[in-house]
């Protein structure tokens, strides 16, 4: 149960005919949220005669929502959106600001304009995949260290902490769908010495290398 996201978001923007398209792109986890993000390119740019918008939130009960701001039906809010969903993306805003540059676009321009400018604003966003797995505590004697060692580093397998005594400790983040295949890994690895426990289910993510949890 893995989803793609928006990290960072970003601003950017494209010209078609001397009206300007300005994306905003947001990580946002409520319609409030949104609603709030959505307050601020307003005021940003509160000389634009169109703040045009959607957005989807959740990943089970997904939400989503659109809107045209006064460009005509279908030629903005829905075109956004389908480049969110195009891309699988959730939590996810976009605001595409226009300032009309005098020249009629037409509808097709318009679906053009924005789906363009959406891909853009996302072209320099950072997007991640969130994995829901779990911690586990791999607790093994130092003959098993580095089989275990071994078998996490070539499934690139998150290690969050280890800790030397008597024995060793290893806490590693593991996704739902590796998580019993990694076990029996180890157990058998290990020829049963190792003992695993799971110590809490979380969504988390590798960015540049480390761990962010959400």
């Amino acid at each position: 149960m893995n989803y793609k996201t928006v990290y960072q978001g970003a601003s950017a923007e494209i010209v078609e005919k001397k009206s300007r398209f300005i994306a905003d792109v947001f990580p946002v986890s409520s319609a409030e949220e949104a609603t709030e993000y959505l307050e601020k390119v307003k005021k940003q740019y509160w000389d634009a005669r169109h703040h045009c918008w959607a957005y989807v939130i959740g990943v089970e009960n997904v939400q989503e929502r659109c809107s045209d701001d006064g460009e005509p039906s279908g030629t903005a809010g829905k075109p956004i959106l389908e480049v969110i969903r195009g891309q699988g993306l959730h939590n996810v805003l976009i605001v595409v600001t226009r300032y009309f540059g005098g020249t009629l676009l037409g509808t097709g321009g318009l679906v053009r304009a924005y789906t363009a400018a959406s891909r853009e604003g996302l072209s320099h966003s950072k997007i991640i995949t969130r994995i829901y797995g779990f911690k586990l505590k791999i607790s093994t004697d130092y003959t098993g260290l580095g089989k275990i060692q071994y078998l996490l580093a070539q499934k690139n397998i998150p290690l969050l902490d280890t800790a030397y005594t008597d024995s060793v400790d290893i806490t590693a983040l593991v996704s739902q769908e590796e998580e019993k295949h990694i076990t029996k890994e180890i157990i058998e690895g290990t020829n049963g010495k190792s003992q695993i426990q799971k110590e809490g289910e979380c969504w988390y993510a590798v960015v540049e290398g480390e761990v962010v949890f959400e």
